[in-house]
């Protein structure tokens, strides 16, 4: 049960085209936001829809399959680990949730 300790699973779309980056080592990085949908009734038997936004953050060799299949719109099922950052821009202290993808489906492509 050690892997269920730090795990995510998440089915959504992705909000924008995959950012690549290659570092001078030749190592890639892709990261993208990813859309989650949960519809509900509230107490006044109402219909809600609510959208939750995912920084997802994709390294090594599962780069190159990101960066060759997937497009804004794509329908995707993942798995990874949650981290936090912080760090400073110009003085100023951020603080970043993402998810580091481990595993990926699939689902569909983006109609382009």
């Amino acid at each position: 049960m050690t892997s269920l300790k730090n795990n995510v699973q998440l089915i959504g779309r992705l909000g924008n085209n995959p950012e690549i980056r290659t570092f001078e080592s030749g190592k890639k990085m892709a990261t993208f936001s990813l859309a989650t949908n949960e519809i509900y009734k509230n107490n006044q038997g109402e219909r809600v829809e609510e959208t939750q936004w995912h920084s997802i953050v994709v390294w090594g060799k599962k780069t190159e399959i990101v960066e060759k299949y997937l497009l804004k719109g794509s329908e995707v099922s993942l798995s990874g680990k949650l981290v936090y950052r912080k760090f400073e821009v110009d003085g100023e202290k951020k603080f970043a949730t993402e998810i580091i993808m481990g595993e990926m489906l699939m689902l569909n492509k983006a109609n382009t």
